[in-house]
């Protein structure tokens, strides 16, 4: 990447919530590896005389992210309709939000290293899909209308994104949050969590504290639904655009795609602006009042979220950062290594020891019964662990290895020797203590 240029990028992330039913009809909303057109009904295929009725779970459900993400939710939300024809689109227009989504103006913190300002937090109907396939040697374009009407939330931000390393780490972090909520798997792979994000290059000619001058345009990568092609497609769109500024090309914006074959984006069409979507109120469905109390119930209901989870366990077990992000990357794997936790302290078995055997055996994430754990916690106790010797023959293996998590810890990121504890009790298979490991690794670092 040329210094000379900064990237901005600001995303679209959408994600289905698993409701039983659609947003606006009683159709099952569960679609993935479901025969075609088997799940549909006259309002989701966008019938004459088909009257929508909002679902009040998807509502709660968006609320609910809008809140772990410190939105102010506001007490009058409407739907709009959003006008653009495609063929996936059955009505010609979809129901959406438009100048009053149900929570606006929020913040994601990482550990204040970064800040994200979250726009808006809105629900929508997803559209169909679009099967592309050979019939009778034709190349055709099929439309599976099953998921057209199940529930979309979309979240925005601002583009305060400079990387695609920042993107992946609020994207994992969503999908952690959306997962701790219930309200959806957000796998990628089977489309229930797709990101879109907004790209576009500035003069750097300001200090990481100046504000950063916006362009006056944004490319827009459709789409993108898997972490492995997400630093691709950004970083090639990143470098097609530098391309073009450099030899004095002006970009036009436009949505494009990413080709997984070439490592390429691909133009699909001009970009959209809200004036071409001719937005006006969805006439059919009443406006969204809440009270202050019905938002506060909500805010009551929400479990612990990740990010304090995460703190808590450092603090509270003693675990490293590391750790303690891997115990919590799953809402059912936290819950076990807290109750193994707690039936290991009747046994003298200690929360760093538990936490080490979870994460480097790769236990079952299910729970056994509550007896079942503890002979499997005693048995993992009589591990025998390595000498000194070879755990320090190990270390400098690891230290030789992972040459940038040194220079990293010399460089004063005290962290990253949670990173290396986790290689050498990898490379020892689990047999190594923690606290000797941690000690050693101390030593020759610092050596």
């Amino acid at each position: 990447m040329n210094k000379s240029y900064r990237p901005v990028i600001g995303l679209e992330v959408h994600v289905e919530l698993a409701t039983k039913t659609k947003m606006f009809c009683g159709c099952c909303a569960f679609h993935f590896g479901v025969k075609p057109n088997i799940q549909t009904c006259p309002t989701c295929l966008g019938l004459p005389g088909a009257l929508p009725i909002a679902n009040k779970e998807a509502i709660k459900a968006t609320v609910a992210l809008g809140l772990a993400f410190g939105c102010k939710v506001n007490l009058f939300s409407k739907f709009d309709r959003k006008h653009y024809f495609y063929p996936d689109l059955p009505k010609g227009y979809q129901i959406s939000q438009y100048d009053t989504p149900l929570c606006v103006e929020g913040v994601w913190d990482k550990e204040g290293v970064k800040t994200v300002r979250i726009r808006r937090v809105h629900l929508e109907e997803d559209t169909g899909k679009l099967i592309h396939t050979i019939v009778n040697g034709k190349k055709v374009s099929l439309v599976d209308f099953n998921r057209s009407g199940v529930p979309l939330l979309e979240l925005v931000t601002e583009p305060d994104f400079r990387n695609s390393e920042e993107v992946s780490a609020f994207l994992k972090e969503v999908q952690r949050i959306v997962r701790y909520l219930g309200i959806s798997s957000a796998d990628m792979e089977k489309g229930s969590m797709r990101l879109e994000a907004n790209i576009s290059l500035s003069k750097d000619n300001q200090s990481e504290t100046e504000e950063i001058n916006l362009p006056d345009y944004k490319v827009e990568i459709k789409n993108i639904n898997s972490f492995r092609f997400l630093d691709k497609a950004i970083n090639s769109e990143i470098n097609r655009q530098e391309v073009l500024i450099t030899k004095g090309i002006k970009i036009f914006q436009e949505t494009r795609g990413f080709n997984e074959a070439t490592g390429n984006t691909i133009s699909l069409r001009g970009k959209e602006e809200a004036k071409d979507y001719r937005y006006f109120p969805e006439p059919d469905i009443p406006p969204i009042q809440f009270t202050k109390e019905e938002i506060e119930e909500i805010n009551k209901s929400l479990p612990e979220l990740p990010g304090n989870k995460q703190k808590r366990f450092e603090e509270k077990f003693k675990i490293s950062a590391y750790y303690s992000a891997i115990l919590t990357s799953i809402p059912s794997l936290a819950r076990y290594f807290e109750e193994a936790v707690n039936l290991g302290e009747k046994e003298g078995l200690s929360a760093t020891l538990i936490a080490d055997i979870i994460v480097n055996k790769k236990l079952n994430e299910k729970y056994p019964e509550p007896g079942a754990l503890i002979i499997k916690l005693r048995q993992l106790s009589r591990v025998e662990f390595s000498g000194e010797e070879e755990v320090g023959e190990t270390v400098d293996k690891i230290i030789f290895l992972e040459e940038k998590a040194v220079r990293d810890f010399r460089q004063g990121k005290g962290q990253v020797t949670g990173f290396l504890l986790g290689k050498v009790q990898k490379e020892l298979k689990g047999k190594g203590d923690p606290k000797v490991i941690m000690r050693i690794l101390i030593a020759k670092l610092k050596g």
